[in-house]
């Protein structure tokens, strides 16, 4: 068996007039993430570690936020089209590990239910599925509340 590691980091701004996703769910918040498509931080994070892993590029490179076709897409999408892509060299998941890096909304109790989404879309069990949240202690961009981050680590084997 063959394993590989990979990391995958995404921030996106929070602005006024947007839906907030993070973890494949739809948070009720005063702001929402800036981007292309729905600008779920988490999963862009989760695309960039797992394709890193498999030695793909990034999600930029397979999903082009110059492309029409993922204008406001679901993130969950592009989530499944990576499992997809890892699939094709012969890989599939191992565990995954996530931060995700927020002043607000408090996510404790959101967490069980992105860990089961993304488990769902990615075929894997729950129990893989590693979720955390934190603060910067009101420290830079996330503190003053101007952006979310995230970070994970995956574990892919073939």
């Amino acid at each position: 068996m063959k394993i590989r590691v990979g990391f995958g980091f995404d921030v996106h701004q929070l602005v006024e007039g947007r839906e907030l996703w993070l973890g494949g769910i739809k948070l009720a918040h005063t702001k929402g993430l800036l981007g292309h498509s729905d600008a779920d931080v988490l999963i862009h994070a989760l695309c960039d570690a797992l394709l890193g892993a498999a030695n793909m590029r990034d999600i930029g490179y397979h999903f082009p936020d110059t492309s029409g076709e993922f204008k406001n897409i679901d993130s969950k999408i592009l989530l499944k089209d990576t499992v997809t892509l890892i699939a094709s060299k012969g890989y599939h998941i191992g565990n995954i590990d996530a931060t995700i890096c927020a002043e607000q909304p408090k996510l404790k109790v959101h967490i069980p239910l992105m860990q089961q989404t993304l488990a769902t879309v990615m075929g894997v069990d729950v129990d893989d599925v590693s979720i955390k949240a934190t603060t910067t202690e009101k420290l830079g961009f996330t503190g003053r509340q101007e952006g979310i981050s995230a970070y994970v680590t995956v574990l892919i084997e073939k």
